[in-house]
């Protein structure tokens, strides 16, 4: 017996001494770990001070030894500001994207360290319980494991508001079809209602989906989707840049669309009566309904139905999602005992409560609990716990893209709850049902195994050009569309974007996608 025990403690010991260092509870906080958050903006919410950074270092930091520091990343300049900061050696010990080739970009450019699942396991054995099949599935790169994710339920709060009582002005349903669009905002241009909102595409490409044709052509999908780079050359493109062009000449969208740059911008001219549509994640607490009706007390709203923006019929193709939320990997610079810290906050929010908190507040201050255990918010509550305007989203997106319940009726209860303001759950309704209509057309990125180098090299001239030629060939007449396009296709392919098609196409036939 006393030789087993000796062993036993030989092994614990030898155990504890291949483990990196981390701070026992009590000691001085002796580690900091710099955790990022998104700065979207939100009126009168500081993301990195605020009542809930306090509760984690009170009841997580402290205890632990550790200072819990969270970094803002700005949401419309995520990745510069990423880029600066990775310089200057300031960057969050977690560098996060949503989207796998700027994730795959950030590991190409040695920001990001491989990962130690035995570590993870060890540390933070909830979490990696319940991400490590993504992890196994979708976290190597080039045989090392980077990346690691928070989980994705499905969501379909991603909508665009339409100003029904403007239909009813002008004598028409809510529209349908593209060309019931185009008819629909003309009479609204001719009645003085107001435009079509059309925010400056950049830095995210998801505009050509609606125009892409179906069945989808494996190899054209992996060659041109890319959420990182436009795909300017794409018939797609083609086809949703002269719908656009006709849209401008017709004088149905703001001539002076492309001062319109981020979603803040796009909200104003909503609320202000300048647009009659606005594209966003709809959440109870999203304040766009609230400020149209200080303006507009009589407006009537209602979603869009996306084939509406779809020359196809019946049907609208869409981005699909992959089932990970946020994908993460630990900055490169960031030593061991930092990195088990970073694991055991990972963990701790997983514990005793701590997430559902984060999701919702305080039990009797921000919300009270119904009988089948759902959180209900208490309405227009402003006190000291108040939650930011997309319900702390921000700073809980590490472990789950949207609040996670245990039964799939719960969960669409509390999506209803969680998403749609009160009185507008018609609005999240008609999203549920339009996005199970068009489930069958949903298709995510491809996935390549390795790093495409040329969309790094090429992506952020690329990007500026593309808002550059973009807006040329919408404002340019009807009569020279096809010769702008034309011209400003050969100058994008010769800036790099034909380097990409070719380098995507050597790996597409190599099998490097998934």
């Amino acid at each position: 017996m006393k030789k087993l025990l000796t062993l036993v403690l030989a092994l614990t010991m030898l155990l504890t001494l291949s483990l990196p260092v981390f701070a026992q509870a009590g000691a001085a906080n002796s580690i900091t770990i710099k955790i990022p958050v998104y700065d979207r903006g939100f009126e009168g919410w500081n993301v990195t001070d605020n009542y809930y950074t306090q509760w984690i270092q009170k009841e997580f930091g402290d205890p632990n030894g550790i200072n819990v520091q969270f970094v803002a990343i700005t949401r419309s300049a995520e990745v510069q500001d990423y880029m600066q900061m990775l310089a200057a050696g300031t960057a969050p010990d977690i560098v996060f994207h949503y989207d796998m080739p700027q994730a795959v970009a950030y590991q190409a450019e040695g920001a990001i360290q491989p990962l130690n699942l035995d570590e993870l396991k060890e540390y933070a054995p909830t979490y990696y319980e319940r991400t490590i099949g993504m992890v196994e599935q979708y976290g190597e790169l080039d045989g090392e494991t980077y990346f690691f994710f928070a989980k994705r339920p499905d969501a379909y709060n991603w909508l665009t508001l339409i100003r029904e009582d403007w239909c009813e002005a002008v004598g028409k349903p809510l529209p349908t079809t593209l060309a019931e669009l185009n008819e629909l905002v003309l009479l609204w241009r001719d009645a003085g209602l107001g435009y079509l909102n059309h925010q400056l595409v950049k830095d995210n490409y998801t505009y050509s989906y609606p125009f892409r044709a179906w069945p989808n052509d494996d190899k054209e999908h992996a060659l041109y989707s890319e959420l990182g780079v436009a795909d300017f050359t794409w018939a797609a493109t083609h086809d949703y840049l002269k719908n656009l062009n006709y849209q401008y000449n017709a004088g149905v969208i703001d001539p002076e669309f492309y001062l319109c740059v981020d979603t803040n911008e796009a909200m104003s001219w909503f609320v202000s009566g300048r647009a009659g549509t606005y594209s966003l994640y709809l959440a109870s607490a999203s304040p766009v309904i609230s400020s149209l009706l200080a303006n507009f007390p009589d407006a009537k709203l209602a979603t869009l139905d996306p084939r509406s923006g779809s020359p196809n019929d019946g049907y609208s193709m869409e981005r699909g999602y992959w089932p990970f939320g946020m994908i993460m990997g630990i900055n490169a610079s960031t030593n061991d005992a930092t990195r088990v810290a970073v694991w055991k906050y990972l963990e701790w929010m997983l514990q005793d409560g701590n997430l559902f908190k984060l999701e919702n507040g305080v039990e009797g201050e921000n919300y009270t609990v119904a009988e089948n255990g759902l959180a209900i918010a208490t309405p227009d509550f402003a006190g000291a716990s108040v939650l930011s305007a997309n319900k702390n989203k921000d700073m809980w997106c590490l472990w789950e893209e949207s609040a996670a319940y245990p039964t799939q009726e719960l969960q669409e209860v509390a999506n209803l709850i969680n998403w749609a303001p009160v009185g507008y759950e018609q609005l999240i309704l008609d999203s549920k049902k339009f996005f199970e209509e068009m489930a069958p057309y949903r298709v995510p990125d491809a996935l390549f195994t390795t790093a495409v180098t040329t969309v790094a090299e090429y992506k952020a001239d690329l990007n500026t050009l593309w808002q550059e030629l973009y807006v040329k060939c919408v404002m340019a007449s009807e009569a020279d569309f096809e010769k702008v396009y034309e011209e400003s296709c050969k100058v994008f392919l010769e800036s790099g974007y034909q380097a990409i098609l070719d380098q995507k196409a050597e790996l597409y036939d190599a099998g490097k996608v998934k």
